[in-house]
């Protein structure tokens, strides 16, 4: 499918995001013709800077990640991926503009125009405020007011990072403000989680597979565990990072997100409203948290240094972090959902900085035989979807050991996704942003949030924010574990133990040294 001819305006184009992700996402959807055959990128910057200076840089930072967007013929033949690395920035045109100035988007509209009619094509327009949330507004507004959200000459779609507010009354605010000025169809709020290929994979794997879907609910799941751990601390996001922390960075949005994904009802058709309708229905039904159970929920965790490596610092001592903050960067959550399929499952979700390993995965624990001979002995059936690194879905069920009487191992059935590139050579797998850029283009939002999941999510949260803003209890743990020895406690009581164990981990290195 061709899509249609189109710009793409970039705001904040001199950026980290622009350069590190977006151009050479850009790039891999040109390298695969998946780019409207006839197309522009439009970049826009406060700087002053000579349209060949910035292609030049462009070109540079594309270059560098190019092997990771290039078809495998394409990386053996030299002179064709040259010449797309140069055809593709050829598209690319600086802009100087101020997005709080707006004259210059009067400036901006007349390129537009100018371009559409050099190229022959509609006024079809993607922009991207790859820019601060505090600007989302004001670009809106002073795109609105030259016309440029008007789309009886080609549709206009505006892409924005989260946040999407820092609580409940901002997110509202900043809804109410976007719709003055773009009408919700054409606002694409982006999670780039929701670019994941395994992401995406679990409405198939759920809803197409009837081995799965007649156990997803109650009556076969225990307890269902989302973990998104990072083993790198802030890295230069200090600024940003202790004014949200884990909460706000990533489970309002992104564990929130794929929870939605993983215990929806089926939706009606596979089309972006009744996809997101579902969504928005689970979110409404979580068990809303209450003041004086929070810390039974709740734990926040903050890094300390590792015991192993004394140069990596405790987040207390990062520079631009405030020596005595609050913030956390370890968050984890009992998340209960009061509908019929998932009454009594309790779902714990957690992320954190600094962890042990980069590692984000869903564990679905299945309850276990009720034969009384089984029931302790045999290993417990779970089924982990893994979203990164190395995207796999693995069931582990037990079996017979070979030998006399009945002892069990537990064994492991999975499916990786790099065994597709192996057996199926031609298949292109997308990285998150590429999907996300592509279903821009292409006027596909089911994977983007809508408003009313926004706001469900931050009332969602809203007391976990009212309870962090009041002195609240935050854990030490160490940079390199598995976060705070107490994050174990919040299973034990249920009578569960996470996939990973930080306590378990460390009796079982313990028991190796004794050895």
């Amino acid at each position: 499918m061709k899509n249609q001819n189109s710009v793409i305006v970039i705001f904040g184009a001199t950026g980290d995001l622009t350069q590190r992700k977006l151009l050479p996402s850009l790039f891999g959807l040109f390298c695969n013709d998946l780019t409207p055959e006839t197309f522009k990128i439009m970049a826009i910057g406060r700087k002053e800077i000579d349209n060949q200076e910035f292609i030049n840089k462009c070109r540079n930072s594309i270059d560098k990640v190019k092997d990771s967007f290039l078809r495998e013929s394409q990386k053996q033949d030299p002179a064709t991926a040259e010449k797309l690395l140069n055809d593709f920035v050829s598209k690319i045109m600086y802009v100087k503009a101020d997005a709080n100035e707006a004259g210059d988007y009067q400036h901006l509209k007349e390129e537009l125009e100018c371009t559409a009619q050099e190229l022959n094509i509609p006024n079809n327009v993607v922009f991207y405020l790859s820019t601060p949330p505090s600007a989302y507004t004001t670009i809106a507004q002073h795109l609105h007011n030259v016309g440029l959200a008007n789309e009886e000459n080609g549709w206009k779609r505006l892409i924005i990072e989260k946040p999407f507010g820092y609580d409940v009354k901002t997110a509202n605010e900043l809804n109410d403000n976007l719709h003055k000025y773009f009408l919700e169809s054409q606002l694409y709020r982006i999670d780039h989680y929701l670019g994941k290929e395994t992401v995406q994979n679990i409405l198939v794997f759920r809803f197409a597979n009837t081995l799965f879907e007649p156990l997803w609910n109650r009556n076969y799941i225990s307890y269902v565990e989302i973990t998104a751990a990072e083993s790198l601390g802030v890295e230069g996001r200090a600024a940003y990072y202790d004014h949200s922390g884990a909460l706000r960075d990533m489970l309002q949005n992104h564990l929130l997100n794929v929870l939605s994904f993983v215990a929806m009802e089926a939706p009606a058709h596979i089309d972006a409203d009744s996809i997101r309708d579902e969504q928005v229905k689970v979110i409404r039904s979580l068990r809303p948290i209450k003041p004086e159970t929070i810390e039974q929920q709740v734990l926040l965790g903050q890094y300390g240094k590792d015991p192993q490596d004394p140069s990596r610092k405790a987040y207390l001592e990062e520079e631009g972090v405030d020596p005595n903050s609050k913030t956390e960067t370890y968050i984890q959550a009992k998340v209960e959902i009061d509908n019929w399929r998932w009454a009594g499952v309790p779902f714990f979700i957690r992320t954190g900085k600094r962890l042990k390993d980069r590692i984000a995965e869903i564990t679905i624990h299945f309850k276990r035989s009720p034969h009384q001979d089984f029931r302790n002995k045999a290993p417990e059936n779970n089924l982990v979807i893994r979203l990164q690194p190395n995207e796999a879905i693995q069931m582990n069920f037990g079996m017979k050991r070979p030998g006399s009487g009945f002892a069990f191992t537990e064994v492991p059935m999975d499916f990786k996704y790099t065994d597709l590139n192996r057996s199926e050579k031609h298949l292109l797998i997308l990285d998150a942003y590429q999907r996300l850029l592509l279903d821009t283009i292409r006027g596909d939002a089911t994977l983007f949030t809508r408003s009313d999941f926004v706001n469900e999510c931050w009332k969602y949260v809203q007391p976990i924010i009212d309870y962090k803003e009041n002195n609240p209890v935050i854990q030490q743990y160490a940079s390199g574990s598995w976060g705070p020895d107490a994050s174990v406690d919040l299973l034990q009581q249920s009578g569960f133990k996470w996939h990973f164990d930080c306590v378990a981990e460390r009796e079982a290195e313990l028991a190796n040294k004794q050895q």
